[in-house]
């Protein structure tokens, strides 16, 4: 049976391996307008869910329990969501005002949460649920008018052929022998499945890379399969550096743009791409029925607005239950930060970051002649806000159009704020400038230095 499969691997590879390497890559019209719309989404839903839900104990589960790989094969014999609800899922990703998902298709445990033809280690081959998650949840995507990603782990405890091992999944119980390349050849593979068989999707999700950072990935083939077979596809990698050539977006793990509190972003230094942070409601990715650190709505807004202030997306994850749920403390949250943006959606969509660089305070956004302050921690009854540019023409409360009084002066904008008028999770002043909203002038946001710079919320670092 593995010769087979490798055979197929092997053939596989061959047919959708492009003969151009990446290094000069110029990104096609429809990446860029993919570019545009993922760059103007700026919230969607990050989904960890596979076979380590069974154990409820995270996604690390194999690794930080050392259980070797024929053990853990025995995990998947009892992995049957049958609560597993695409439209579900997809209505509660409208709910919350999210425009995407992305969701792991392979995790490091190797097991992959679709159909794979170069691989038995599947949910359909080796578990009692027997169907194609993705496939479901393609096809919800699709009709709901939501974009899909598709999360896949570069490291793999799992793969006889991931060798010389990494810095993980060492208690796997794996022969001391492997070819690597031959593992490349698996992973193109199925990424070729990937984006063959699910339609249209919104991109590629890489994690990994760091377990064996100097390694030759054949990065330049690799994203160059998937440029080819889907132009408009979007390549990301966590990989905790500034981007690689080939890649599309930039994402940060448990940290805002810029920063290095979590432990994972030492050696990142943001690029020019479209920007990403990813982060938790508790404190685990995958399902863990012990972890009751859950982030309150208020602070799920805040990350929000400041992800924004940054120019960044928020890609907020949940963990499933083993049966395909979503536990109702994700749920409750989800629908809250929606209603939340019902009312203030115009100053996190379609926006930019800045012009003013995110303050302890809270977060500036704009968009067009329109800034929005975002009054996320301030005790007083009035903010002054550093200068913007330009004057002020109007203030007022973006949740009812009521009017906000303000006075201009070359210091800035001082605005009033009775705490009877603030929201509970983040009053936003909408400012109608003269012309254009204040512009970039030399960076992502004009860097004043009136009130101090904000920083991303500390929390210890959590595996992934």
């Amino acid at each position: 049976m593995r010769a087979i499969l490798t055979a197929i691997v092997l053939t596989t590879a061959a047919l959708v391996l492009p003969s151009a390497q990446t290094t000069g890559y110029k990104p096609t019209p429809e990446n860029l307008a993919s570019r545009k719309w993922f760059q103007e989404a700026r919230f969607g839903l990050f989904v960890h869910w596979g076979i380590y839900s069974q154990l409820a104990d995270g996604e690390w589960v194999m690794n930080n329990r050392q259980i070797p790989a024929a053990d853990y094969e025995r995990v998947a014999a009892s992995f049957n969501p049958v609560r597993f609800d695409a439209d579900a899922w997809v209505r509660l990703v409208k709910d919350a005002g999210m425009r995407y998902i992305t969701i792991t298709s392979k995790h490091h445990d190797g097991f992959a949460m679709f159909d794979s033809k170069v691989s038995d280690w599947d949910i359909v081959d080796r578990a009692p649920y027997g169907k194609d998650v993705l496939k479901a949840l393609a096809e919800a995507t699709r009709r709901h008018g939501v974009k899909l990603f598709f999360y896949y782990s570069q490291l793999d405890w799992h793969h006889p052929d991931y060798y010389p091992l990494g810095r993980t999944g060492r208690t796997a119980g794996r022969a001391d022998k492997g070819e690597w390349t031959r593992y490349l050849d698996y992973m193109d593979a199925q990424l070729g499945e990937l984006l063959t068989n699910y339609g249209e999707i919104g991109g590629i999700w890489f994690d990994g890379w760091w377990d064996k950072p100097d390694a030759d990935w054949r990065l330049d083939r690799t994203y160059g399969l998937i440029h080819r077979l889907q132009p408009a596809a979007l390549v990301g990698a966590n990989h905790h550096r500034r981007p690689f050539p080939g890649e599309d977006f930039q994402m940060w793990e448990k940290d805002l743009p810029g920063g290095k509190t979590s432990g994972f972003n030492a050696d990142a230094e943001i690029g020019d791409l479209p920007l990403e942070t990813c982060d938790t409601i508790n404190g685990a990715w995958g399902f863990n029925i012990n972890d009751r650190r859950y982030k309150s709505t208020r602070d799920l807004v805040h990350y929000l607005a400041r992800a924004a202030g940054h120019d960044a997306n928020f890609l907020l994850n949940v963990g499933p239950m083993p049966d395909g749920t979503i536990q109702p403390e994700f749920v409750t949250r989800l629908r809250e930060m929606g209603k939340w943006l019902e009312t203030n959606g115009a100053s996190i969509y379609g926006t930019r970051g800045g012009p003013i660089a995110p303050r302890d305070w809270g977060a500036t956004t704009r968009r067009d002649d329109r800034i929005y302050v975002h009054v996320l921690d301030w005790p007083d009854s009035t903010l002054l806000v550093p200068p913007l540019g330009s004057r002020v023409r109007a203030a007022r409360l973006l949740r009812d159009g009521s009017s906000v009084e303000f006075v201009q002066h070359e210091l800035g904008v001082l605005l009033k704020l009775p705490p009877e008028r603030r929201d509970q999770l983040d009053t936003v002043v909408e400012l109608q400038m003269e012309g254009a909203a204040a512009s970039e002038r030399g960076g992502r946001h004009l860097q004043l230095t009136l009130a101090p710079s904000a920083s991303a919320m500390p929390r210890p670092p959590v595996p992934r």
